[in-house]
């Protein structure tokens, strides 16, 4: 049986597979890009006063700056839309689904950040973490409620298509009467 909200038939099963293939593909490089050793001859103390990095990757100039910035945005940015798609909801509250990725997104970055104390040349970055959550935030929220209408139009259009003349409906149902009981 169908859950309902849900995309049905072999295109939720490709959805779903894609989403979930992408989102290993993702993380798999995120966890090489982030927590390779780095061959440094000194580390930065690392930043757990918020904002700090920021400012100071602001102050290096508004080129660098926007670039460090929209890198720290884009990394964990696909998960906005992949961690939706592997679930595959259709009727699903814009909210509640934005507050589910986004949570989900800051645990994985958290993680991230705690996985990095233990490699050599990695630093732990508030920010990162910072950056991070809302860029997979913003992903979601430019992208999976239009995605989300796309698809729904479609599949009414398609069910709209399936449901022939002849099967119109033909009246009421007729009723049979109650019969007594006997003692």
């Amino acid at each position: 049986m169908q859950r309902q909200g849900s995309i049905g038939g072999s295109a939720a099963i490709r959805i779903r597979v894609t989403g979930g293939v992408l989102l290993v593909a993702h993380l798999a490089f995120v966890a090489w890009f982030t927590l390779r050793p780095l061959d440094v001859p000194w580390v930065m103390p690392p930043n757990l006063r918020p904002l700090a990095g920021i400012r100071a990757d602001a102050a290096l100039g508004w080129q660098e700056g926007v670039r460090r910035i929209a890198e720290g945005l884009a990394l964990l940015a696909p998960l906005g839309v992949l961690l939706p798609m592997t679930h595959g909801r259709l009727a699903a509250s814009p909210l509640g689904s934005l507050l589910r990725t986004t949570a989900a997104g800051a645990l994985i970055s958290l993680g991230i950040e705690l996985l990095q104390t233990a490699v050599p040349g990695q630093v732990v970055d508030i920010d990162s973490l910072l950056l991070n959550t809302a860029g997979v935030a913003l992903a979601h929220a430019a992208l999976v409620p239009a995605a989300r209408s796309w698809a729904r139009r479609r599949t009414e259009l398609v069910r709209r298509r399936s449901v022939r003349q002849e099967d119109a409906p033909q009246g009421r149902t007729p009723t049979i009467p109650r019969v007594g009981i006997a003692p």
